[in-house]
């Protein structure tokens, strides 16, 4: 039976979402996995945009408990993190005790972003020693990729979180990272 892969990324919200999920599919299939794609499957009619959403949830649970692992794209999305819902999608798959790897393409760490592009680079250390922004607030600082239950829920399961310096126009759309962790997958669950 093939090891079945559920891809998790914000790809869903680019213009040419169809074309990126296929070609990520296309990939897996050619690891020699079984893709579970969110968007894939057809979702049935719903009267309300609510329950419509609610609709969508439901069939990428399924998808989720489905799969045997998830490769996330924890790229930086609508801000410094990754997509909310990606990261919800990986605490699922943590919590239930599924392989999980990731990937993000940018090298800045997630304290280099919050310093620098949430906060301009103001920040100054507070009277308990922790760095923190203009409004009180500390910085994580863990030289991570992302905030620290991303990065340790990856690691924790003995997954990899691949991270490659990608140029900005491109960042959500190249998958070298993602081939990267297909590979580092492959190698495990397939061997």
């Amino acid at each position: 039976m093939r090891v079945k892969v559920y891809l998790a990324g914000p790809e869903v919200f680019l213009p040419n979402a169809a074309e990126i999920q296929k070609l990520k599919a296309e990939l897996a299939r050619a690891a020699g996995f079984t893709p579970l794609v969110p968007g894939d499957l057809e979702i049935p009619p719903a009267p309300t945009k609510h329950q419509r959403g609610l609709a969508i949830y439901a069939v990428d649970e399924g998808m989720m408990l489905a799969a045997d692992i998830i490769i996330a794209n924890l790229t930086p999305f609508r801000g410094i993190s990754a997509d909310v819902g990606t990261v919800f999608e990986l605490g699922f798959m943590c919590g239930h005790s599924k392989h999980v790897y990731a990937y993000t393409n940018t090298s800045r760490s997630y304290y280099e972003r919050i310093l620098h592009d949430h906060y301009g680079g103001k920040a100054g250390l507070r009277l308990d020693g922790r760095m923190a922004g203009p409004d009180g607030l500390s910085i994580e600082d863990f030289d991570m990729a992302d905030n620290l239950m991303l990065d340790g829920g990856v690691l924790r399961r003995e997954g990899r979180l691949v991270q490659r310096e990608v140029p900005e126009a491109d960042r959500l759309t190249d998958l070298q990272a993602f081939k990267e962790c297909l590979a580092i997958a492959a190698k495990r669950h397939l061997a």
